[in-house]
C-alpha cells in the first residue's frame, strides 16, 4: 500500500459514506449474531467449534459476519467507494482465522497444557500479518522472501515458497483436526451401547484422517509424495527394531477393543494391581483403584499376561464376611433370622440361585464361626461400604435375638497345694528367707 493509497483511505474515512458503512457493518454483525444464536438454539456445548462457550468466541459468528460484509460490499450497500469495509473485511477474516484455529486446537487437544500459549502466539501472528498487509509492508516482505533461493538437488527452492507451503500445510492440518473432532464427537454420542465399538471407530477414524491430512499437507507444502516410498521402508525397519514395543501396544489396543475381553468399567486385576478400567487408549489402558490411584498399563501386557476380570460375563461379585457366635447357640434357628436381615439390603442379589447364605464354617477356639456369602450386584458403587452394611445388619439381628458374640477368654485353674509350693522355705538365714531352687 503506497502513500497515495493511505492518503486516499484517510480521506475516505472522513467522507460522507462513512456513517452508512458503519451502520451497514453494525447491521451485518448484529444479523450474524442473531443467525448464530438461532442456529445454536438453547443447548450450549462448551466444546463446540462453531459456537463455543459463547457466540462471540465460536467460529460461526465471525464467518457469518464476514460473509454478510462481503455480500454487502458486493451489492453496493456499503456505499461507493467503500472506505471502512476493506479494513473491516480484513479484520473479520483475521478474527475468523483466529477463532477457527483456537476452537479446533481446544477440541482436538482438550488436555494440552500449551494450548493457551499456542493460541496467544497464533493471535499475535495473525494480527501482525493484518497490520503488515494494511500498511503495505507484507507484499514487500513476500517479494524479498521469494528472492532468497537455494538449490536442493535439481530443484531451486525459495524461502517464500517454503513459508507458503508451511502455511498451506497448517491450514490443511487444522481442517483435518476440526473434521476429526467433529467425527469423534458424533461417534461417541452414537446410539449403540457398545462403547468398545465406538472407541474402535473413533481411533480408526482419527488415525485415518490424520494420515490423509498429513499427505495433503505434504502435497500442499510442495513435497513430492513419491519420495515417501523410501521413508515408508525406513519406517518399516524402525518399527521392526526400535518401535517394536510401541507398534505391539497399538495393535494390542485394537485387539482388546475388537474382542471385548476388557471393557471400560470392568473390575480387573493386572500384575497385582486391582481396579476398574476407566479408559482404553490405542497405546495403554487406564486402571483406577478404589483408593484413587491410577495405573497406566501397556496394552501388550494385557494381551500377553494373565488378567483377572471379575465382571467379564457377569457384573455381580461374590463376597463374604465372618462372624462368631457363642457355643450353645441354636444355629439352625439363627440362620433364617440372618437371611431375613440380609434380604432387606437393596444392593444384594435377589435371584434364587444368588441369594445370601449362612454356613457353619468352623469350630473356632472361642465360638462357632459362621460365614455369610452374598452377591454384590453393583460393585461399581463400592464393596467395602456394602460389606459394612452387611455386618451392621448381622449385628442388629444378633442383638435382637440375644445371641452373644464371644471374645477370647482364658480360664486359670488353681491346683490344690500350689500355694505351699510357691511359699519360700525357711532357711538358716531366718524366717522368710528365700532359698534358690535348683
Amino acid at each position: 500500500m503506497s502513500l497515495d493509497s493511505i492518503l486516499q483511505m484517510g480521506s475516505g474515512l472522513l467522507g460522507s459514506t462513512v456513517l452508512v458503512e458503519l451502520t451497514t457493518l453494525a447491521g451485518c454483525i448484529a444479523l450474524a449474531w442473531a443467525l448464530a444464536r438461532l442456529l445454536r438454539g438453547a443447548t450450549v456445548d462448551p466444546h463446540s467449534v462453531l459456537f463455543g462457550r459463547q457466540l462471540i468466541d465460536g467460529a460461526l459468528m465471525p464467518l457469518l459476519a464476514l460473509g454478510l460484509a462481503l455480500l454487502a460490499q458486493a451489492t453496493g450497500l456499503a456505499g461507493s467507494p467503500p472506505a471502512v469495509f476493506p479494513i473491516a473485511v480484513a479484520m473479520l477474516f483475521s478474527l475468523a482465522v483466529i477463532r477457527i484455529s483456537v476452537r479446533v486446537l481446544r477440541a482436538a487437544f482438550p488436555d494440552w497444557r500449551l494450548a493457551r500459549i499456542a493460541e496467544r502466539w497464533l493471535s499475535w501472528a495473525v494480527w501482525a500479518a493484518l497490520i503488515l498487509w494494511l500498511s503495505g509492508v507484507l507484499p514487500l516482505v513476500l517479494d524479498h522472501l521469494d528472492s532468497i533461493t537455494w538449490k536442493i538437488g535439481a530443484s531451486q527452492v525459495s524461502l517464500g515458497a517454503m513459508l507458503e507451503g508451511a502455511f498451506n500445510a497448517v491450514v490443511v492440518l487444522v481442517g483435518v483436526l476440526w473434521l476429526s473432532a467433529v467425527v469423534e464427537k458424533r461417534l461417541l454420542e452414537g446410539q449403540t451401547d457398545n462403547l468398545a465399538v465406538r472407541k474402535i471407530a473413533v481411533n480408526t477414524t482419527r488415525a485415518l484422517l490424520l494420515f490423509i491430512g498429513l499427505l495433503l499437507a505434504l502435497s500442499a507444502a510442495g513435497i513430492d509424495l513419491t519420495a515417501l516410498g523410501v521413508l515408508g521402508g525406513a519406517l518399516g525397519v524402525g518399527i521392526g527394531f526400535g518401535l517394536q514395543k510401541l507398534a505391539a501396544n497399538y495393535v494390542s489396543g485394537f485387539v482388546i477393543l475388537a474382542e471385548r475381553s476388557l471393557r471400560m468399567g470392568d473390575l480387573v486385576k493386572v500384575d497385582g494391581f486391582e481396579g476398574r478400567i476407566t479408559d482404553i487408549n490405542t497405546r495403554s489402558t487406564i486402571i483406577r483403584a478404589a483408593n484413587g490411584r491410577e495405573s497406566i498399563v501397556p496394552n501388550e501386557l494385557l494381551i500377553t499376561q494373565r488378567v483377572e476380570n471379575a465382571t467379564l460375563s457377569d457384573p455381580s461379585i461374590l463376597a463374604s464376611t465372618v462372624v462368631q457366635v457363642a457355643y450353645g447357640t441354636d444355629v439352625p434357628a439363627l440362620r433364617p433370622l440372618l437371611l431375613q436381615a440380609l434380604a432387606a439390603l437393596p444392593r444384594l442379589s435377589t435371584q434364587p440361585d444368588r441369594q445370601a447364605s449362612v454356613h457353619l464354617s468352623n469350630f473356632a477356639a472361642d465360638g462357632l464361626e459362621l460365614t455369610v456369602w452374598f452377591w454384590n450386584t453393583d460393585p461399581e458403587n463400592g464393596q467395602s461400604n456394602l460389606r459394612s452394611e452387611v455386618n451392621l445388619a448381622i449385628l442388629a439381628a444378633l442383638n435382637a435375638a440375644g445371641v452373644e458374640i464371644p471374645f477370647p477368654q482364658r480360664t486359670l485353674r488353681w491346683a490344690a497345694g500350689a500355694a505351699d509350693r510357691l511359699d519360700p522355705p525357711k532357711g538358716p538365714q531366718g524366717a522368710g528367707s528365700a532359698v534358690p531352687r535348683p
